[in-house]
């Protein structure tokens, strides 16, 4: 397996975040001191300029380069690397007071004012060309300096412009997906109903909040182009750099599962993936695990977008953030804990924001490797430097990566349309929610799962997931029957295959496209439950009630769970026919008492799982278990807090340990050199609380 390393410049990991000199430019002395804190916190890398704009140009056609040829220059000097960001996430003011075009208008049609950032229109003709022009002068200038490793496009691309130049490309977009046949858009936003048919594309407005949002096709179209204005944005930006620098790989560095912007569009165009990891460790409604695997849960949705590169941790806060609705320090250790997770869930990097705190303004108070003391003796500096020392140990496993036999499907689409439909309850859809649980409950049995599309090709994986895949993209039920024919593993869920792609429910029996038969059920109903309603599946199914507790407390099964395990049932339960499927678990209460809950058909090689009602992910185990026995995946339990990652490439195979317990846990069955101690492990590998280990298992 051949390692994809993305920078052998740097020769490892990537170790920095971003810097701000711009509002130190009248402190030589800070800037200068600067450089050595780096060198002895182990940054080899600086994300710069990106929000340099009214510094960089302090006036229209007025360029300043110098000061920020000076940082490039004094970083590479010290072997610190430069990520060159476009500043295109922040406008000066010259330029929204000459040009009130590029700011936005909102949702209520008002033009807002300049301030903040991301308030810029994708499609605004003159803010596209300023930022092309700067885009440009900046890759002339530094695009041949050799410490100069990557350009960073904007900053956390999000938002929404109802403006004019706006809706004119939302009706082009239209125009051109529909073939310019307005009849087309009719049929498929279904617009007889409520009198809502459009006789032209130039009667279209987007979904303004006192305008047309009853039209789920017009609302779903609206969030596509979004993407697609974003990413054709964030494209030209690239075109520019790429026209001057081919050579010099590029990134836009992402928000976790934000809801937005559908980032599986937009990956593609990118070199590297990037995302801004800001967990909230030690809340009040989770554990630390909890938030822990959550998070490992983004780092893998983020892999996935780009399964055959490394990704990197763009942003990450070394201590706290100023945003949050209580913006707690992270105890000790567990800085060291998240910054490895990162790695060890397929990223190159290890970054911040920011590397030293502003005396002023938003983000004064935000989190960063050089506090308002200014000192190296800090605790999260010296936390910071730990990590710093912990990536040099670890430096053979960059550019190796991730590698797994599972996969979860998950569409930004089918999220919106699961939002967007009037139907099932108002608060308790959580289809994300379900997603992570059961990708958490999962890596519990030792799956590191890939996030994948509906219509991606399979052939990589044996196991496959889909929560509520309430809508079917086209090709996706002939994908899925591909799947489990060759011998794989499916398990779908409630909701399953409602509507096309585009929110037309399909007819003759949910789910549509086919999958009906490849599931051997049709589901004629599906029952939204209240709190206080109580239901659950009695497991009927011999394999999966082996070594099981009979009965269920609180399930108001009134004892009929005497054949088996139940597992209770909350807030949604279909109500099934059986075609040809088996039985393996049926409802316990309810006038579909006795009717099938939970299915399984083969199909070909493999077997195509169907769970109709929501419960517990922990409950669904044995289910789980018996799907990667079928899969020849392994089980491999590890003590609740204790987790593990595989990295693999041509030179070697790493097992990564991390321990989110105060107490020491011990692993069996590792064999290999520790990278963190050096030390060999020939069985049992002890990890102190909140401790670490990288194993390298060529070294037995």
């Amino acid at each position: 397996m051949e390692k994809k390393i993305l920078f052998p410049q740097v020769k490892g990991f990537v170790h920095g975040g971003d810097y701000n000199p711009e509002q130190w430019l009248d402190r030589p002395d800070i800037l200068e001191e600067d450089v050595r804190l780096m060198k002895k916190a182990g940054i080899n890398s600086a994300s710069v300029g990106i929000f340099s704009w009214s510094v960089l140009e302090p006036a229209e056609g007025e360029f300043h380069f110098e000061w920020l040829e000076e940082i490039i220059d004094r970083l590479y000097e010290n072997g610190i690397y430069t990520v060159l960001a476009t500043p295109s996430g922040a406008r000066p003011a010259w330029l929204d007071e000459k040009y009130p075009e590029a700011m936005r208008v909102n949702k209520m049609g008002q033009r807002e004012h300049h301030g903040g950032r991301h308030n810029h229109c994708m499609s605004s003709p003159v803010y596209r060309e300023k930022v092309a022009l700067i885009d440009r002068k900046l890759a002339e200038k530094f695009g041949s300096h050799p410490g100069v490793i990557m350009y960073h496009i904007s900053n956390e691309f999000s938002g929404e412009c109802y403006c004019e130049h706006c809706i004119r490309r939302f009706r082009s977009y239209l125009a051109e997906k529909y073939d310019h046949d307005i009849e087309k858009l009719n049929k498929a936003w279904w617009t007889a109903f409520w009198s809502h048919r459009y006789n032209n594309f130039d009667q279209i407005e987007p979904p303004f909040i006192h305008g047309e949002t009853s039209v789920m096709g017009l609302n779903l179209e609206w969030k596509r182009f979004t993407t697609w204005n974003t990413n054709d944005f964030m494209k030209a930006e690239r075109d520019v750099l790429r026209s001057v620098t081919p050579h010099i790989p590029v990134t836009a560095n992402l928000m976790r599962m934000f809801g937005g912007l559908d980032y599986r569009k937009m990956a593609p165009d990118m070199d590297v993936v990037s995302w801004d990891n800001y967990p909230m460790f030690h809340n009040d409604w989770e554990t630390l695990t909890d938030t822990a695997w959550e998070t490992a849960f983004q780092h893998a949705l983020m892999r996935s977008l780009k399964r055959d590169v490394p990704f990197m941790m763009m942003e990450s806060a070394p201590g706290l953030v100023n945003w949050q609705e209580v913006n707690k320090v992270k105890r000790p250790g567990i800085h060291r804990l998240a910054c490895v997770q990162a790695v060890a869930c397929g990223s190159d990097s290890v970054q911040y924001f920011q590397w030293r705190k502003g005396r002023g303004s938003y983000e004064q108070f935000h989190g960063a490797v050089v506090d308002h003391i200014g000192t190296d003796d800090t605790r999260i500096f010296r936390e910071v430097a730990e990590v710093g020392e912990l990536l040099k140990k670890m430096a053979p496993a960059a550019g190796t990566l991730v590698k797994t036999k599972a996969a979860m499907l998950f569409d930004w689409d089918n999220r919106w349309a699961i939002e967007d439909m009037q139907g099932l309850g108002r608060k308790t859809k959580k289809h994300e929610e379900t997603c992570i649980n059961i990708w958490k409950e999962f890596f519990r049995l030792g799956v590191d799962m890939d996030i994948v599309g509906s219509d991606e090709n399979l052939d990589r994986y044996d196991l496959v997931v889909a929560p509520m895949l309430y809508m079917l993209q086209p090709g996706t039920a002939q994908n899925l029957k591909a799947f489990v024919e060759r011998g794989g593993q499916l398990l779908a869920t409630y909701l399953l295959g409602y509507v096309d792609a585009d929110q037309l429910c399909y007819l003759g029996g949910f789910p549509g496209d086919g999958l009906k038969d490849l599931f051997g059920i049709v589901s004629e109903e599906i029952d939204s439950l209240y709190p206080a309603d109580r239901n659950g599946i009695v497991v009927t199914d011999e394999r999966l009630c082996a070594g099981q507790e009979m009965g269920c407390a609180d399930s108001g099964c009134g004892g009929r769970a005497e054949s088996g395990k139940v597992w209770e049932v909350t807030d949604y339960a279909e109500v099934l026919r059986v075609q040809d499927a088996r039985v393996l678990g049926v409802y316990a209460s309810d006038f579909y008492q006795g009717t099938a809950a939970m299915t399984c058909k083969s199909h070909g090689k493999g077997n195509a799982y169907y769970v109709a009602a929501r419960t517990e992910a922990s409950a669904m185990r044995p289910l789980f278990e018996q799907m990667m026995a079928d899969a020849g995946i392994p089980v491999r339990k590890l003590a609740e807090g204790v987790e593990c990652h595989v990295r693999s490439g041509e030179e070697g195979v790493y097992e990564f340990y991390l321990n989110w317990n105060k107490e020491e846990m011990a692993v069996s069955g590792v064999k290999g050199r520790d990278m963190v101690t050096g030390a060999e492990i020939t069985d049992t590998l002890t990890l102190p609380g909140y401790g670490i280990a990288v194993v390298n298992l060529l070294s037995r």
